[in-house]
């Protein structure tokens, strides 16, 4: 078989950031690299599956929500992807990323979503861990650039 794309990239060098991951006609995909890989230290479930919730929310409410085709988390735990319609310009992807983030990072409330019968895994929720994450994130790609976004060598 094939080695998919994402099994290519060296996670022995790779940092938090946001990159380009593939391009597939139309749809860009974006790895969000929320945690250093292999390193021990991964997105926990609940700060994870709330993060899911409140970036999808955030994304499908944006000015982009007609580009954005999918926010999910990686199985691996170190991050989210993000596929858009290539309409949207690097640039206006890091903006969207940070901006939801940012909504992450201040969020107050009820989970959306959150309620037994919207979500298969309503108990498993950690807010206060996800805004830590997102408080990180943005500290990370607060100087990011799309010049920024293709995987080290």
């Amino acid at each position: 078989m094939k080695t998919i794309a994402s099994f290519t990239v060296n996670h022995d060098i790779l940092e938090k950031g946001m990159y380009v991951s593939r391009i597939d006609g139309d749809v860009v995909t974006y790895d969000i690299r929320m945690k250093k890989p292999n390193w021990g230290d991964y997105l926990s479930n609940g700060a994870l599956h709330t993060f899911e919730h409140l970036f999808a929310t955030c994304a499908r409410n944006s000015d982009l929500a007609d580009q954005v085709l999918y926010v999910g988390p990686m199985g691996c735990r170190t991050g989210f992807y993000l596929l858009l319609r290539d309409s949207v310009s690097r640039e206006q992807a890091l903006r969207l990323v940070q901006d939801c983030f940012a909504f992450i990072r201040d969020f107050e409330g009820p989970i959306p979503g959150g309620q037994r019968w919207e979500c298969g895994n309503y108990l498993e929720h950690d807010l206060p861990g996800a805004k830590l994450v997102a408080a990180n994130m943005l500290s990370v790609l607060s100087d990011w650039t799309a010049e920024k976004m293709e995987y080290p060598q």
